[in-house]
């Protein structure tokens, strides 16, 4: 209701600003400050993505919590991964070694090798991998780390587009670690 109501929202041509064109409606002439919807846009990537219907008017949203034995357990009060509206946000993910929960080695290179198999793992659990992930953050114990974390990281994610990353240095992570990853994918 609301959108069809904007829509069709018009001002007066006096009070209307306009960039890049110029045109002079007649007096007494109203101009549309909303955009038609354009044409849909040709995919950019050989990632086909399909999104279902996520309706604003729907509260009763399904939340499930995803949990795997094949990547470590939380270390706190939170889940593996969680499933909302079909997106699935994976959480922080370390360099620990599924069954001990200890961390693989002191390396920052097997850390990270490690985590994405975890990521990976908590992926799988809910129903997606590598290729449906469209936005990925990860933390680093010291930045001078970067470009080895950007080689490994790079064979998980081959495909183009490759997904939004957020990559921050990290004052301290759980555990000592030298990397967390986490993950969010589409359904």
């Amino acid at each position: 209701m609301a959108m069809s109501a904007a829509h069709t929202l018009q001002i007066p041509a006096s009070t209307a600003i306009t960039r890049g064109r110029s045109f002079t409606p007649s007096a007494g002439t109203a101009v549309s400050l909303w955009r038609r919807p354009l044409p849909a846009i040709p995919s950019i990537s050989s990632r086909q993505m399909s999104f279902k219907c996520l309706a604003i008017s729907k509260c009763t949203t399904e939340i499930k919590g995803i949990a795997t034995d094949n990547a470590p357990e939380a270390l706190g009060p939170y889940s593996q991964g969680i499933i909302a509206n079909n997106i699935l946000y994976v959480s922080g993910s370390l360099g620990l070694i599924p069954k001990t929960g200890e961390l693989i080695s002191d390396d920052v290179g097997e850390q990270t090798e490690q985590a994405l198999k975890n990521v990976g793992a908590i992926l799988r659990a809910g129903g997606a991998d590598y290729d449906r992930v469209v936005k990925t953050t990860i933390m680093l114990a010291n930045v001078a780390d970067f470009t080895l974390v950007n080689e490994i990281y790079a064979k998980y994610f081959p495909n183009s587009p490759a997904p939004a990353r957020s990559t921050f240095a990290a004052g301290a992570l759980p555990k000592n670690a030298k990397i967390e990853i986490d993950a969010i994918a589409v359904l």
